[in-house]
């Protein structure tokens, strides 16, 4: 089996390199073996224009059986707690299209340049992981205004992410299954780095991360 493991960041999933080194055997930079199972790693970089093109240039010449998109991420919902980590089984591009006169905004999808707003993964969900729902931007949400704004918006949004949407979009289009994992490490707040926590969130990504992979190899 081939997994890709995708992330924005090298820090995001760095206890899971130290164990691919550990547990498989390393045969060129990023890529991992052990028996029947080859595990690859794709740093992208922030944002969705980074991980799109990484993305495309990989799918172009590969074509793994699962991928696995594994971040932080900001918590809309307030009963999520600092270091949970749950499956985003949904994403929109949440600042993507116009905005209006009225200060409205309206994406690409009401504009009638996408087939729908909501990108949905059509695989079963992660057992012992809790689905919520993604919202992918450029801009990470700073101010109560802007926020309130996209709660209104979009009711229904769990996550925030900078890549979340790009990933889901070219898996989709590419035919991979895959999946996006993320722990929260901040709330979708005024914009308060002090209220972070992303030794905790890293931390428990990991292990979610590694306890997906051990279930793989056996």
């Amino acid at each position: 089996m081939h997994i890709l493991l995708v992330a924005a960041t090298p820090f995001e999933i760095a206890p899971t390199i130290a164990w691919l080194e550990s547990k498989f055997q390393q045969k060129t930079e990023g890529v991992f073996e052990r028996g029947n199972l080859v595990v690859q790693t794709l740093v992208t970089g922030v944002g969705s224009t980074a991980t799109a093109f990484h993305l495309g240039r990989y799918f172009a010449q590969n074509r793994p059986e699962w991928a696995i998109n594994a971040g932080i991420g900001g918590a809309f919902n307030f009963n999520q707690n600092l270091g949970d980590v749950v499956q985003i089984v949904s994403e929109r591009f949440g600042d993507l299209g116009v905005e209006e006169a009225d200060g409205r905004f309206t994406d690409v999808a009401e504009l009638g340049f996408m087939p729908q707003s909501l990108l949905v993964n059509p695989q079963a969900p992660i057992p012992n992981l809790s689905p919520c729902n993604g919202l992918t931007v450029n801009k990470v949400h700073g101010t109560e205004t802007s926020i309130q704004k996209i709660r209104a918006k979009y009711p229904d949004v769990q996550v925030e992410s900078m890549e979340g949407a790009a990933f889901f979009y070219a898996c989709l289009l590419s035919g991979v299954p895959f999946a996006e994992i993320r722990s929260i490490s901040n709330r979708v707040e005024p914009r308060n780095r002090d209220a972070w926590d992303l030794p905790l969130a890293i931390r428990n990504l990991n292990e979610v991360l590694v306890g997906m992979l051990e279930v793989v190899t056996h």
